[in-house]
């Protein structure tokens, strides 16, 4: 039968991936299927895997929306076991015929949750627990078939079953790591409520991933969009198993690289045993972009710049698809699926061109996050100067500076970058780091160099600590260290008098500024 599995019900919720990601964590595979998956389709997954039971995502509209999205009734009608968390919370309660409507008071961020009933999902839990919610409807009342195991002070429902069937809902996220015992909550729905096995690895996805990147390709030649980071190596790794010589990897050197990174990325990989081709592309970049001050341009102009140099080199290589290391996070800021809110558009997922020489765009690691791309990258055997690269935004430092991109922007924006990463590092702090790197914002402010009046670049500091990218708290940086790096860009970078540190979490901020 293969696997025991999870499917997820996609409503467009910025976690739904996270939801699926919680569930692999648990050696459990978990399939991400859209909300109006029917009856006949689960019978066709159960073709593959063995599923054990389902999950209603979260999503941003309200059930009494026009267009928002439903699910069948008749799939609870089934014996798998459901659990509804926020949006599929309070869809499952509507679908029963219980009462949804906007809460007086709406709830985000960590709320305290009094558990009234530690049984099923919540079994083993304190009575109060510090859950994560964001949601403005809420579940005021439920038939009598229903029982509620929980609520906070604006929520009477935060959580309920079914007394007969193993139907369950959530009014919080027990995906993301602000609900302090999430993972239990996962859990106790896997192995106590759908009596799942732990019987899939890593290993398993490899093997996956290799096989369709096969069969979509097949015998015709490929080129990979290759930065050097983690994500573009590992779906090279994983597409040179699947079609070897046939796959050429492209470097293009937009100009907005870190200091050294072109020569490093050429040194590195001009050594795997795959075609590697470098294109000096850096003018032409820049000249796109003169002018361009608004965030989401400069992302839709590189992304389409990016297309026409891998066309080009397509043409000279013969080359039918573009494989490109496009991530999970990636994918769902950038608003593509039909039910989710755009945050901001990757270069590499909206920010393509609509019209495109390539035959089709494959992406061997589009339902992963970051550190489950690490632990690809290890399986694979890549090296640590790899596996352990920091994430880098495919734009590079162009969407590291704010307003208009020049040259002298760049030069500014390199060198206290470099500063940054070189103090971070030398201080000890890079393992527990997610990010850390510098912007250098739009504004000017007044300084004094030298006894003599200066106006000069602001440049903000950024650094947090994540393990998904999806959440990221803010970094409590040594105060020594933060005027360590302030000092040195001060003191080298002439056309800088005031440098700040980014204290906001995500959400409500983003990791990158733009």
């Amino acid at each position: 039968m293969g696997f025991d599995a999870i499917l997820v019900f996609d409503f467009g919720g910025q976690y739904c991936h996270l939801i699926g990601r919680r569930i692999r964590e648990n050696n459990v595979y978990s399939e991400i299927v859209s909300h109006d998956t029917t009856l006949n389709e689960i019978e066709n997954y159960k073709q593959k895997f063995n599923i054990k039971g389902l999950i209603l995502s979260g999503g941003p509209q309200s059930v009494y929306d026009r267009g928002a999205p439903k699910l069948d009734p008749a799939i609870l009608g089934i014996s798998l076991p459901v659990l509804g968390l926020c949006y599929g919370h309070q869809l499952l309660a509507h679908l029963a015929g219980g009462v949804v409507k906007p809460s007086c008071k709406k709830e985000f961020g960590v709320t305290i949750a009094t558990i009234d009933r530690a049984v099923g999902v919540l079994e083993g839990l304190a009575n109060q627990e510090k859950v994560w919610m964001s949601h403005g409807d809420t579940v005021f009342s439920l038939p009598p078939d229903f029982e509620i195991l929980a609520h906070t002070e604006h929520t009477p429902i935060a959580a309920f079953r079914h007394k007969q069937k193993p139907i369950y809902g959530l009014q919080w996220h027990p995906e993301v790591i602000h609900t302090v015992n999430g993972m239990k909550m996962l859990q106790n729905f896997l192995f106590s409520v759908c009596k799942c096995k732990p019987n899939w690895t890593m290993e398993d996805f490899i093997e996956r991933a290799t096989a369709e990147v096969r069969q979509q390709i097949g015998n015709k030649k490929a080129i990979i969009a290759l930065s050097g980071g983690i994500d573009s190596s590992a779906a090279t790794a994983i597409t040179a198993k699947a079609i070897g010589k046939n796959l050429t990897a492209v470097f293009v050197d937009h100009g907005f690289m870190r200091e050294g990174e072109p020569e490093f990325v050429q040194k590195t990989f001009q050594k795997f045993p795959i075609n590697f081709t470098a294109v000096n592309a850096r003018a032409r970049f820049m000249e796109r972009l003169r002018g361009v001050i608004d965030p989401e341009s400069k992302r839709k102009i590189i992304g389409e710049e990016f297309i026409r140099v891998f066309e080009e080199v397509a043409r000279e290589t013969g080359a039918e698809f573009l494989v490109q290391g496009t991530i999970y996070p990636d994918r769902i800021e950038s608003g593509f699926r039909k039910f989710s809110d755009k945050i901001k558009t990757h270069h590499n997922v909206a920010g393509l061109p609509t019209k495109m020489e390539f035959k089709g765009v494959v992406e061997p690691l589009r339902d992963l996050y970051k550190d489950e791309v690490r632990q690809v990258a290890k399986k694979l055997g890549l090296p640590p100067q790899i596996v352990l690269r920091q994430p880098f935004p495919g734009p590079g430092l162009a969407v590291r500076i704010i307003g208009e991109v020049t040259k002298e922007k760049v030069d500014i924006e390199r060198k206290a970058d470099k500063i940054v990463t070189d103090e971070i590092e030398k201080s000890g702090l890079k393992d527990n780091l997610w990010q850390y790197f510098a912007v250098l914002t739009d504004s000017k402010s007044t300084g004094v160099k030298g006894d003599a009046r200066a106006y000069g670049y602001t440049v903000a500091i950024r650094a947090v600590e994540s393990r998904e990218a999806m959440t990221a708290s803010f970094a409590k940086i040594p105060h020594e260290v933060l005027e360590k790096i302030s000092t040195r860009i001060t003191n080298e970078i002439p056309q800088v008098t005031r440098v700040v540190y980014d204290v906001t979490h995500k959400p409500p901020a983003t990791i990158e500024w733009e």
